[in-house]
Formats: C-alpha cells, sequence, structure tokens
C-alpha cells in the first residue's frame, strides 16, 4: 500500500484504481485502446466524516466505484482518485 502524505477533508476518500483487465475469461487478450476504465480500487485515506455521518470506508477497503466517479489526480508519479463517500458502491 502506498504512504501518501495527504489527507482527505470532510467525506471524501482518496482510492488507487487497481489496474484494468488485460485479458478476457476465455483468454483473450485486450489491447489498451479497448480497456474500460477500472471501477475498482484500494482505499489509499479518507477523510473525518460529516457532523451528520461517519465514514463506512477504512484504509486498505477494497472498493467498488462509478465509471465516472471522483477527480483524478497524480502524486509522485501514482494516479489516484478522490471522491465522495457516496460515490462509492460497496465494499469488497
Amino acid at each position: 500500500m502506498s504512504k501518501v502524505n495527504i489527507r482527505p477533508l470532510a467525506d471524501r476518500v482518496l482510492v488507487e484504481p487497481l489496474a484494468a483487465e488485460t485479458t478476457t475469461a476465455s483468454g483473450l487478450i485486450i489491447p489498451d485502446s479497448a480497456k474500460e476504465k477500472p471501477s475498482k480500487g484500494i482505499v489509499i485515506a479518507v477523510g473525518t466524516g460529516t457532523k451528520e455521518e461517519a465514514l463506512t470506508v477504512k484504509v486498505g477497503d477494497t472498493v467498488l466505484y462509478g465509471k465516472y466517479a471522483g477527480t483524478e489526480l497524480k502524486l509522485e508519479e501514482t494516479d489516484y482518485l478522490i471522491m465522495r463517500e457516496s460515490d462509492i458502491f460497496a465494499i469488497i
């Protein structure tokens, strides 16, 4: 797990996307141009939550999120997404 010096605010979560699938279930290799944006990642950092609601996810959780969720950012040569907890669908 990456160690980053960033702390999201309120109900925001920092997620490191997992690599996209490179082969199909039947063994076909997917070219880079046809790969879908990953929708699964590992939680790297979490905010403190809001007064009304505490956060459910914690650092180290693997989560599923929406295809267009969050804002992309690059820190120390690694790509991350920062999103609201409500953009996360499930913890795997």
